[in-house]
Parts: structure tokens; sequence; C-alpha cells
């Protein structure tokens, strides 16, 4: 019964999307809202029953926060006196409030195993993406507050999902696990004086204000979450429903920050999404040399491919709403967050196939 209600819905996506597509030809695309949402919810859950949809579950769920966000956006700016962006710092310290109950001293048994790789992978991360995006934001010629934005998301810590696609693509997960959780310790630091250095001439950045505002948001969480997990380790529904809560966090903030910067988006979208395409795709090819380059074997090569190329995007915005600035410095957050989790997942799985067809 279940399998025929996910093969019922999967057609209605199929359905929706084509109704979709006459609609967008005859009445334009500002009134196939409602269709183009059904259709991908019903693809995100119909899909579950197909293993190819179903690695791509979460993707599609982007879109699904994408979609409400372009086109009802009223819904999600502001109620009364209450502005939805207020949650976007309580969200991203949730999602790594999650990240620290899913930890544990064991994970930086990697620092000392392979401290090679973890050395290169954070001298990769924290000077690839900083400063392709400078170079991005200079060539492109954006806005200064949007200019930016592009060098504060290649100046954040890699991003939770990073650890999800390593393992997808046969990667060295606990290599993985310990980049990104030590560039997210080394942040409070890093993110202040990139930006200062970086982007310092677009906009003014204040470097303690900024560090003790990363601290807040990442530090404190992850702490916390470490300590949770101390306790109550033995807790398997926990470390079942935490991944759930934190992918939910993902969505909804995307929702909120995309709903905020809509009408930026619409001006400037388009060249901040093929500015988006090169930063994380050259993030990605870079990072993946710079391994092989030094001798690193595929498996750690494809890891710091991952850790380089995905940033935690939710901390970009969060610095964005601390700076006033979330509908403009926080747009290429907003960009990146959707890009991210679809180039990422078709990279992982791409190396999951190659693998998978080298061992046969």
């Amino acid at each position: 019964m279940e399998k025929t209600s996910k093969y019922l819905l999967f057609i209605a996506s199929i359905l929706g999307l084509i109704a979709v597509g006459i609609l967008a030809f005859g009445k334009g695309l500002s009134t196939t809202g409602p269709y183009v949402i059904a259709a991908l919810v019903c693809l995100a859950i119909g899909g579950l029953g197909y293993p190819k949809i179903k690695q791509n579950a979460f993707t599609i769920w982007v879109f699904v926060a994408l979609a409400v966000g372009m086109y009802f956006p009223q819904y999600f700016r502001q109620i009364g006196d209450f502005k939805f962006t207020s949650l976007i710092v309580p969200l991203i310290q949730l999602i790594m409030f999650t990240m620290g109950t899913e930890m544990s001293l064991k994970d930086f048994e990697s620092v000392f195993k392979t401290p090679k790789a973890v050395v290169i992978g954070l001298v990769s991360h924290f000077t690839i993406m900083p400063l392709v995006g400078f170079s991005i934001a200079k060539g492109f010629g954006f806005p200064p507050e949007i200019a930016a934005g592009i060098i504060l998301i290649g100046s954040v810590p890699s991003g939770v999902s990073s650890n999800v696609l390593a393992f997808i693509a046969k990667a060295n997960l606990p290599l993985s696990i310990t980049i990104a959780t030590v560039s997210t310790l080394m942040a409070p630091i890093m993110t202040p004086f990139l930006m200062k250095i970086l982007a310092g001439q677009f906009v003014e950045v204040d470097f303690v204000k900024m560090m003790l505002h990363v601290m807040e948001i990442i530090i404190v969480p992850v702490v916390l979450g470490l300590v949770i997990n101390k306790l109550i380790r033995n807790m398997k529904w926990l470390q079942t429903i935490m991944p759930k809560i934190s992918m939910f966090g993902i969505l909804m903030m995307l929702v909120v920050i995309i709903s905020a910067g809509r009408d930026n988006l619409l001006t400037i979208g388009p060249l901040l999404f093929v500015a988006s395409m090169l930063h994380h795709s050259t993030g990605y090819l870079l990072g993946y040399w710079s391994g092989r380059l030094t001798g690193l074997d595929e498996a750690t090569c494809r890891t710091i491919s991952l850790e380089v190329g995905m940033q935690n995007g939710g901390l970009a915005s969060g610095i964005a709403l601390q700076m006033g600035k979330i509908a403009t410095v926080g747009l290429a957050s907003a960009i990146s967050v959707p890009w991210m989790t679809i180039s990422g997942s078709m990279l992982a799985n791409w190396w999951r196939n190659r693998s998978e067809k080298l061992a046969s």
C-alpha cells in the first residue's frame, strides 16, 4: 500500500510539472507557484520509492524551500511586529547544536593519525574559497554589499552537509568530520580576519564584534551539543531525530533568507547564480587537486574537495543579519545553499557510481 502511494505521488509530480509548463507558457511563471510547490513535494515524497531519487531527496526539498520563498515571500517576512529574520540565528544555533550532538572527542583522532591531510584540508579551505570569492567579487563588478557577501560565503567554515556527502562519495568520512569540526572551531578568528582583509574595502567590518557573534552562533551550541552527546550517548532516538531537525532548520532558514532578499534576487539573481556556480565549482576542483598535488589518496582528495567547496551558508546568513544587511550581504548565501546542495550531491553521487563501476 505504501509503495503504491509513493508511486501515485511520483506520477502526480510528473503531471504537476507538465501543468506548470503549460501554465507558464499560457499565463506566465507568476501563476505557477502552487503547482510548482505541490509537484516538488510529491516528487520528494513519491521519489522515496526510487533509489536514485531518494539519494537526492534533500536537494528536492531545497527546491521546495526556494520555490516557497520566491513565490510567497510575504508570508515569511513579517507578522505584526515579528520579523522572520529574527529566526535565522536561533535556527543556525539549532543546526550547530545538532552537529555537536553527533560529535565526540574521537572525531579529533584524525588530527593525530593523518595530520598532513588535515592541515592541507584546512589551509586549502581558508585560502581557496576566500581568494576565489574576492576575485569573483572584483571581476563581476557587483555592488559593494553584494561583493562582500560573496567573500563572506568563501570565508566561513565547512558546511554540515559536507559530512553526509563525503559518506555518499565513498570519501574519508572521519577526515571530513575532523576538517569540518576544526574549521568550525577556527571560524571565530578566521572568518572575521578574512572579511577584514578581503571585504573591508566593500563594507565596514568590525573584527571583534564579528568574532564574538560567530562564537555565539557556533561555539556555544556546538559545545552544548558535545556535552549532551557525552551525557546521553546511548540514546539512539537522539541520533535518529537530530539530523532531521537539522535538515528542517536548514530548509526553514533558506525560506526566510530567500523571502527577505527576493526582490534583489529578481534583479541580480541570475548573475549572482553564475558567480556562485563558478565560486563553488572552482572550490571543488582546486580542493581536489590540492590533495592530488601533495600525494594524498583518492578518497582523501574527494574529502578535501567537498570540505573546500561546501560552506556554512547558515553562518554567512547569520553574520549578514548581524551586520544589518541580510537582504544584500546575505544574498550570496541564499544562492549558494541551493547550488551547493545540488552540485555537491551530483559530485558525490558521480564519485560513488565511479567507485562502484571500478569495483565491479
